[in-house]
């Protein structure tokens, strides 16, 4: 049996960033980390984007470093069992450790598509190993399909085109990004992939990956149909929370948790892809996929596992560079369903300007487009406790 007064379970950036935290608060108590990957943690954007980037982002910047600060790790495992009652855990290769404190920064599971024929042949792309082997595919063949038009889709799909591949891609939606981005500005997106050799198979899903011969045959529910040398997805994740359920601890979508990061368990803590918490500026719960909230998320958890009561209510952010446009978005965007009303402010109508997301006179989130260095005057905006009138909002963040 290992004991740690601090066992973390997770391998990722949030991860790391608990024992950050944790190191903060106490320099000297012992931390476990057990990851189901066999590497310590590292960066995950690169991944779609800085390893591939010309001349590319060296392999060596992505690691994070944890084991300098002498937290135990125990890799290329999953802690499959919790007994919370004797505060044990029991890890995938029969190792047991006992805990004061716990951390599930478990984070998520790609989701999975609905098809027939040979699902071997798709890159489900989360971890570092999908990228060595879509790097892989990449120096062999020429065409790609890349399912999905979200944040990963569209990042893959740069990437890949960025290295002069053929590349398909295939998503229900009508444009890149229309889950968040008003209509218009999505279709520009979409204008800008075409533009740069991208194939857009908009509205319309996989039905059946084959394998034929060396290459892969994709075939849509409309009936196209196309052969390519890879096939890469990034269609969501699914919370990894079945372990903290099975537990006993509340899971809804993902783990809940309290402003102290506390799942149900006063001695249990949750962070990352996995937590649900309670946004006091948007008045709702989230569980947010990105970088941002990993690492604020991961830190505040470490420092009040340590003995810190702090409450989190920092409000994530996330980013992307997709060919000529860089953008990056604070709080609540759903362009889709109709429940915000949008106030654009262009200073160059879809390359260059500012869309607010707006409820009740608030504003709930906002959208810098091709607008570096405002996403701390986004936040001072959203928190500001008057209303605030949509006529009132262009101007408020200019673009510089």
């Amino acid at each position: 049996m290992l004991s740690y007064k601090y066992l973390i379970v997770g391998g990722g950036m949030c991860a790391d960033a608990a024992v950050r935290g944790i190191r903060q608060v106490d320099p000297l108590g012992a931390i476990g980390l057990v990851g189901a990957e066999a590497y310590p943690p590292y960066d995950r954007p690169p991944l779609s984007n800085g390893l591939w980037n010309p001349p590319g982002l060296p392999r060596e910047r992505i690691w994070r470093k944890t084991e300098a600060l002498e937290a135990d790790l125990r890799l290329g495992r999953s802690v499959v069992k919790l007994d919370l009652r004797y505060k044990e855990a029991v890890d995938s290769q029969g190792q047991r450790y006992e805990f004061e404190k716990l951390l599930l920064a478990t984070g998520g599971t790609p989701r999975r598509l609905d098809l027939t024929g040979d699902s071997a042949g798709i890159i489900y792309y989360r971890t570092l190993d999908d990228y060595d082997r879509l790097r892989r595919l990449a120096e062999q063949g020429r065409r790609f399909a890349v399912i999905g038009g979200g944040f990963i889709g569209s990042e893959l799909a740069v990437a890949l085109a960025g290295h002069k591949k053929e590349v398909v891609m295939i998503f229900p939606e009508a444009a890149i990004g229309a889950r968040l981005l008003p209509g218009p500005l999505a279709q520009r997106l979409n204008d800008g992939f075409r533009q740069h050799g991208v194939e857009l198979w908009t509205g319309d899903t996989p039905a059946e990956v084959r394998a034929a011969g060396q290459r892969w045959a994709v075939r849509t529910r409309q009936g196209r149909e196309t052969l390519v040398d890879g096939v890469v997805a990034g269609v969501g994740l699914l919370p990894n929370a079945d372990l903290a359920a099975a537990a006993g601890l509340t899971a809804r979508n993902g783990i809940d948790v309290d402003d102290l990061l506390r799942t149900s368990h006063p001695d249990v803590y949750a962070a990352g892809d996995v937590a649900s918490f309670y946004s006091p500026v948007l008045s709702k719960r989230l569980r947010v996929e990105h970088e941002d909230n990993a690492n604020m998320m991961g830190m505040q958890a470490g420092r009040n596992m340590a003995g810190e009561e702090e409450p989190y209510t920092h409000l994530p952010y996330f980013y992307s560079e997709l060919f000529d446009v860089s953008y990056e978005a604070v709080g609540d965007l759903d362009a889709l369903h109709g429940q915000l009303e949008t106030v654009e402010d262009w200073t160059q109508p879809y390359e260059k300007g500012v869309v607010y997301f707006v409820r009740q006179g608030r504003v709930r989130g906002v959208l810098l487009w091709n607008v570096p260095d405002q996403v701390m005057a986004a936040r001072r905006l959203m928190t500001q406790p008057e209303p605030i009138l949509p006529k009132d909002l262009p101007g408020r963040l200019p673009a510089k």
